[in-house]
């Protein structure tokens, strides 16, 4: 074999399209440049969003204000007022949170707020709880895990 007897397969390659070469060749006369301006050009390669000098869509627009942290966690939040459903010494968590339906979403985390009476000794396991919930958890006889 040799390098000079090497043939591709048919239909693997394709003619390169030339532009320019009159009118027959299907692309002659402007060569798919248009009729004069800027794109016609041989060096015509204008950057993305440029209107020709004219104030770009994208500067008259205006700015948004602040700013969009990636990293912020939604917490869901309930209150202890919200847990007195439970039975004494049952264990609150995000399981039992949602058959209860009082979370909507298992994968956000959940923070335990003060607000309300707990009339219950229950066993308490969120991702967050407050300072004044906690206490008044362990006031009822129960405990924050």
């Amino acid at each position: 074999m040799q390098l000079n007897s090497i043939k591709s397969k048919l239909g693997s390659t394709k003619a390169k399209r030339r532009v320019g070469r009159g009118n027959s060749s299907g692309s002659g006369t402007y060569c798919g440049r248009g009729c004069k301006g800027q794109g016609q050009r041989k060096s015509s390669n204008v950057r993305p969003g440029f209107e020709g000098g004219q104030t770009p869509l994208i500067m008259r627009l205006p700015k948004l204000k602040g700013f969009k942290n990636p990293n912020k966690v939604e917490f869901q939040i309930i209150n202890l007022s919200d847990i007195n459903r439970y039975d004494d010494g049952e264990e609150v968590n995000v399981l039992t949170l949602l058959e209860k339906k009082i979370i909507c979403r298992k994968n956000n985390p959940v923070k335990l707020l003060g607000n309300g009476k707990l009339t219950k000794k229950l066993n308490v396991k969120v991702h967050k709880v407050s300072v004044a919930a906690k206490k008044k958890v362990e006031e009822a006889g129960g405990k924050v895990l």
